[in-house]
């Protein structure tokens, strides 16, 4: 099998990579990594000395690429699906990566940081900057719910990398900032992507994993 994926199920931006490959039906294999673990850790540094995950390896290429909006790119270029996820319109295709940036650095990064705070020991907790997270989170979900007031994905009818990257995001930060109540549309168009099968999919592969997540007792019954 040409591609591996360096993952683990229950990281965010691995599911991201995820449905991206499951809606391409692009065969790969998975290979989880235990970043806690030194000497497994030790041995994905020479994957990818960053250390970070999502990694996609190509080997019929020989070619490692990092970055999730980088891999998707790579994925619709050298392996598409039947509906691109970069649009080729060239408009839509900057509206894409643009909603794809958005949902990754205004809420998904906020999130992470909101949950990562968490694992920090007594007195390393970073109050100050917990509370900009979710002032950050606040504005996101306000510009994401006048986005999507007239939209059925992120840009518009088609699903593109800026879904990818929307579903994870908002499916943790819902969980430690909810905007169930306060934005419809957003709210909305969380349950469309709900409804998707790769997301549903990747949630699935992931729920075995869910009793690590720090927020595990917010956690919505329907998603145990």
């Amino acid at each position: 099998m040409a591609l591996t994926l360096y993952l683990h199920p229950l990281a965010s931006f691995c599911h991201k990579v995820l449905i991206a490959l499951y809606e391409t039906g692009t065969p790969f294999e998975a290979r989880i990594v235990d970043l806690m673990d030194p000497q497994e850790n030790a041995r994905y540094l020479e994957v990818w000395p960053v250390g970070k995950i999502p990694v996609l390896h190509d080997g019929a290429a020989d070619r490692t690429v990092p970055e999730t909006s980088i891999i998707i790119e790579y994925l619709d270029r050298h392996y598409p699906g039947q509906e691109p996820l970069i649009p080729r319109d060239d408009a839509l295709a900057l509206e894409a990566r643009l909603w794809d940036r958005f949902f990754d650095l205004y809420i998904h990064v906020p999130m992470q940081k909101i949950v990562t705070d968490t694992l920090r020991a007594s007195g390393e907790n970073d109050r100050r900057g917990v509370a900009d997270a979710r002032a950050s989170l606040a504005t996101a979900y306000d510009l994401a719910e006048r986005q999507l007031t007239d939209r059925r994905f992120a840009i518009g009818e088609a699903f593109t990398i800026a879904d990818c990257a929307a579903a994870p995001a908002l499916f943790y930060a819902g969980i430690v900032q909810p905007f169930g109540d306060t934005h419809p549309n957003l709210s909305a168009y969380f349950e469309r992507l709900l409804e998707r099968p790769s997301f549903k999919r990747t949630l699935a592969e992931a729920r075995p994993y869910f009793h690590m997540f720090p927020y595990k007792d917010a956690m919505p019954a329907r998603f145990l």
